[in-house]
């Protein structure tokens, strides 16, 4: 999905600790008339989504209200009685990646450092880390 942050991301954390940031995404179709030649938005279409653990922190540092963002994830629906009764269900998105649209904006792009519980293996080409004891080489930088 690709819209603008409908909201700033609301960070919140469950009681076992773990981080989840829920935010909503407007998508608005447009289509160019050329009777009159001039753009016209169709139907705004406002998606819930929830982002978890360091995805969730992430969102939540990078991201605020009326920022365009590409989302990917899964659609799930959610089913319920209100009150009165009433059969009520609603869709949401269960984000998997979440980042700023480049098309009208530039990002600044910073590397988050991650602790693993497994190292990586020494033949993984990905791997910048420099082994325990060795000096860095010099322009031995990642190029992203």
């Amino acid at each position: 999905m690709v819209g603008n942050l409908a909201e700033d991301p609301e960070l919140r954390f469950t009681t076992s600790g773990a981080a989840l940031a829920k935010f909503s995404v407007a998508s608005t179709p447009r289509s160019y008339d050329k009777t009159t030649g001039q753009w016209q938005d169709g139907t705004a279409m406002f998606l819930r989504c929830t982002a978890w653990r360091d995805l969730a922190n992430h969102v939540a540092e990078s991201l605020t209200k009326g920022m365009r963002v590409v989302v990917t994830g899964r659609l799930r629906q959610h089913n319920w009685q209100n009150e009165q009764g009433e059969n009520r269900s609603m869709l949401a998105l269960e984000v998997d990646d979440i980042g700023p649209s480049l098309r009208f904006a530039t990002a600044k792009i910073e590397r988050v450092q991650r602790t693993a519980s497994v190292p990586a293996p020494a033949n993984d080409a990905w791997n910048t880390a420099t082994p325990a004891g060795a000096a860095p080489a010099p322009g031995n930088e990642p190029p992203f």
